[in-house]
């Protein structure tokens, strides 16, 4: 039996690269990829991603080839992305404590949760794409959260992006309250690769300049592992990429074809182990 994978993108600006090439390399492999967003309304490119003339600042230099951005702003997204699944849908949101009848509400919430995690029982693997959007509509989105703890439970390989990285660290139970990046092995945006100025989203139909971006990645991913655990900026290092089964993480758009080449190994070659 093939292999499936259920990828999640953006409605505020998915980074193309970052979804074009892993699904390419999950494509090329024999390995069927399904879509989904988080409200299932159509994910949609970041601006910066489809110009290859686009300087990073950071980094100095473009980040997007132009064979890339060509095949990024002529894709026709509607059609591409037409089979989308919706989180919404499928999950729940826990209820909140001054709810009337909160136990059975509670109760129905993880109901819920159980159902959505035996339809999602087939796939075999789970991709989060990066860009600027995610930390709009998927960092801190409980059912992205859930979404990844039932693949998290089921010992199937999670494959986090650039800022959805920051997913796993926010990805854990209400009770317990302890990430699942906590003793592990992660990459992730250091303070070097993040912008000090202009770093934007769409939002309402237009752009919104945060200046630097609304958070630390490498902070928080320093703490979320905690001390049995590591963050691995690899700084200077041209490539990123960390696997710590069943979690792989990718630190930007440069590892896009890396990290697709290391999530296919994982769910062809049983590989649990790479970059450190």
């Amino acid at each position: 039996m093939s292999k499936k994978v259920l990828c999640v993108a953006s409605e505020h600006g998915f980074w193309a690269q970052e979804l074009l090439a892993p699904v390419d390399r999950l494509q090329e492999a024999g390995i069927q990829v399904d879509f989904a967003s988080p409200t299932g309304a159509l994910p949609l490119p970041d601006g910066g991603s489809l110009d290859s003339d686009y300087v990073d600042p950071p980094l100095g230099r473009p980040v997007t080839s132009p064979e890339m951005g060509e095949r990024a702003r002529t894709t026709d997204w509607e059609i591409y992305f037409k089979d989308r699944m919706s989180l919404k849908e499928l999950f729940g949101v826990r209820p909140y404590l001054s709810s009337d009848g909160y136990l059975a509400a509670l109760e129905g919430y993880y109901n819920q949760r159980q159902q959505a995690w035996e339809k999602l029982a087939g796939y075999d693997g789970l991709l989060l794409v990066g860009g600027s959007g995610p930390i709009v509509d998927m960092v801190n989105n409980p059912r992205v959260h859930d979404l990844i703890l039932g693949f998290y439970y089921a010992d199937k390989i999670i494959a986090a992006e650039c800022y959805t990285v920051t997913c796993l660290a926010f990805a854990r139970e209400l009770d317990a309250r302890t990430s699942i990046l906590t003793g592990k092995h992660c990459t992730g945006h250091t303070m070097e690769y993040d912008y000090t100025d202009g770093w934007s989203i769409m939002a309402n139909g237009k752009l919104l300049n945060f200046g630097a971006p609304p958070f630390s990645l490498e902070y928080i991913l320093r703490d979320a592992v905690g001390p049995e655990g590591r963050f691995h900026g690899n700084v200077g290092h041209r490539l990123s990429v960390i696997l710590d089964y069943p979690l792989l993480t990718s630190r930007s758009v440069g590892e896009s074809e890396l990290c697709g080449d290391v999530l296919v190994k994982a769910l062809t070659e049983d590989l649990r182990r790479y970059g450190w």
